[in-house]
């Protein structure tokens, strides 16, 4: 089966705000790493978060990240009135 990478990384920065930990408004805001490592290789290629290989169980979201995992998310899975 052919996968589309680009629906993968979205559907994953997607579920990285379930994750989100810290100050969602303020300076840092982290996710726990714990999807596929290709994908968060290419979020982190993108400039949504912080390098995923290193010994942190979570990744820092830049904030053009935190937005847009925000936004997906609304998106794929806000129940409709």
């Amino acid at each position: 089966m052919e996968i589309d990478e680009n629906k993968v990384d979205e559907m994953v920065l997607a579920l990285l705000y379930l994750n989100f930990h810290g100050d969602r408004d303020g300076f840092v805001t982290r996710a726990w790493k714990s999807f596929d490592w290709d994908s968060m290789n290419r979020l982190h290629d993108q400039g949504f978060i912080s390098d995923p290989k290193s010994k942190a169980k979570s990744v820092v979201m830049t904030e053009e990240g935190r937005q847009r995992s925000e936004e997906l998310f609304a998106r794929h899975f806000r129940a409709e009135a």
